[in-house]
């Protein structure tokens, strides 16, 4: 399958990159920094800016998916959105964040007492992004939320699939990055959540 990755060099993309380049994919993998991404099979290392909604369509132009896993701050829906639809991508996968996931009935997590003011601008911005996604019509989109604690950690593939309830276990709410990108690829793979949030966690 041909895939494009924008934000390929960061932790959740880098490690959603390895996954698919282990399992045999065609992959551009797009970044400010394209030097910084690692040299794998199948992977051509572009340089991509964001905000470039032309620049970037053209990036995109010839894949059958597009993944995005920028920073929410850092990016602009409408122009993510509108490259994809004019490259002629028809399915977008998202990297999304915990803060949008409920903790109780009507309550977000990033709503929640105790949520950490420092994470509550990109937490709010994401919450933001689904629910422009969830007005879009012309792409088949996916949008999978982390855990609450996403960590660099070891790749077990022993996880749990969730909807909109954030997911917790003995541990609290956590989920690895390599664990993340098993199950993003597996929806690369398997479509199981179309135009649909889902989410991983232990």
């Amino acid at each position: 399958m041909k895939i494009a990755i924008i934000g390929a060099s960061g932790r959740a993309g880098s490690e959603i990159l390895k996954e698919l380049a282990a399992r045999g994919h065609s992959l551009t993998a797009i970044a400010r920094h394209p030097e910084r991404i690692a040299p794998l099979p199948g992977v051509t290392a572009r340089q991509g800016d964001v905000r470039d909604q032309a620049g970037l369509a053209a990036l995109l132009a010839g894949h059958e998916v597009v993944i995005s896993a920028v920073m929410f701050l850092d990016s602009d829906v409408e122009v993510l959105l509108g490259a994809v639809r004019q490259a002629g991508v028809p399915r977008y996968l998202v990297v999304g964040g915990a803060g949008s996931l409920e903790v109780a009935p009507g309550l977000k997590l990033l709503d929640a007492p105790g949520f950490p003011e420092a994470y509550r601008a990109e937490a709010s911005a994401g919450a933001a992004f689904l629910t422009r996604l969830r007005q879009e019509t012309a792409l088949d989109w996916t949008f999978l939320s982390p855990s609450a604690d996403f960590f660099v950690g070891p790749r077990t593939a022993k996880f749990r699939l969730g909807g909109d309830q954030l997911l917790t276990g003995p541990e609290g709410s956590r989920i690895s990055f390599a664990d993340y990108a098993i199950a993003m690829a597996d929806e690369v793979e398997r479509p199981a959540h179309s135009r649909r949030r889902f989410t991983v966690g232990y």
